[in-house]
């Protein structure tokens, strides 16, 4: 936390996975625009280095509390320090995930199990703590999806449909709070060379050598200019809409294996 209490202000915004990628540029553009920030990730290390940097950078007022979004009590933890310390939230950005790359009968369940929580159960606990707070001033939640979240996803088969469960959660969350003054929104990047990338062991991949990807910085602009006009999905780049947009009229059995072959190494790599 800073030096100096900053909870007084009407517009705190708090960003998961904030340490890095996607998570990074949202705190920059949301310091850049006054925002009070709460940053959470598992670096400790890497959090501070930021919140320095926004503090120097924008004046901005910040709270850092590292949490591994993986255990199950870290979201009802984060929320009771920030009612404790009289925070109330504006914006909630469910930006923290992760993936892995391999055949569904040999990759491992404790990896994965963690993956769900992470992407999943620790999203909508969020969610279900923090959306009374944002509904009633009126104010934004920004889910952090993926293009993944529209395809079945072959050796990345739970990464994808967490995924997919992000995006329609949101839409739903949407709808239901539509004429409230809160709007909800799903940014859903394509590809993106971040830290994810390197966890998820798919750097060599076609996917990540192709046409699809996307600057971060970039991706994190539109997504946040997206949730400020209150869009209920946010697809950067026009490849990506376009084949989102493509898969209304493909064969279903086709679209796995044009994944799958997006999941292959890349020519050349070892």
């Amino acid at each position: 936390m800073s030096a100096t209490n900053p909870f007084f202000a009407p517009k705190t915004a708090l960003i998961t996975g904030a340490s890095s990628g996607i998570g990074l540029e949202l705190a920059h553009l949301f310091g850049r625009d006054g925002y009070r920030l709460v940053l959470v990730a598992r670096n400790r290390a890497a959090l501070r280095v930021l919140a320095n940097e926004l503090q120097s950078r924008y004046n901005a007022e910040v709270w850092i509390s590292p949490k591994d979004l993986a255990h199950p009590a870290a979201p009802i933890e984060l929320y009771q320090e920030l009612r404790e310390s009289n925070v109330v939230l504006d914006v909630l950005v469910n930006n923290a995930g992760f993936g892995g790359r391999g055949a569904f009968l040999e990759t491992d369940w404790n990896a994965e199990a963690e993956m769900l929580q992470v992407n999943i159960v620790a999203l909508t606990h969020l969610t279900k703590l923090f959306l009374p707070q944002i509904r009633a001033r009126e104010g934004k939640l920004l889910n952090v999806a993926s293009t993944a979240a529209f395809l079945p996803g072959p050796f990345m088969a739970v990464y994808y449909a967490s995924k997919a469960f992000v995006l329609h959660f949101t839409e739903a969350i949407a709808e239901e709070l539509s004429g409230t003054g809160a709007t909800v929104t799903c940014l859903c990047p394509g590809p993106v060379k971040t830290n994810f990338q390197k966890r998820a062991e798919i750097g060599d991949t076609n996917l990540l050598n192709g046409p699809l990807l996307v600057d971060v910085g970039e991706v994190a602009r539109i997504g946040y200019e997206g949730m400020k006009k209150g869009k209920r999905v946010v697809i950067p780049g026009w490849k990506n809409r376009a084949v989102v947009a493509s898969l209304r009229v493909s064969p279903r059995g086709m679209v796995p294996k044009m994944v799958r072959r997006l999941h292959e190494k890349k020519e050349g790599s070892v």
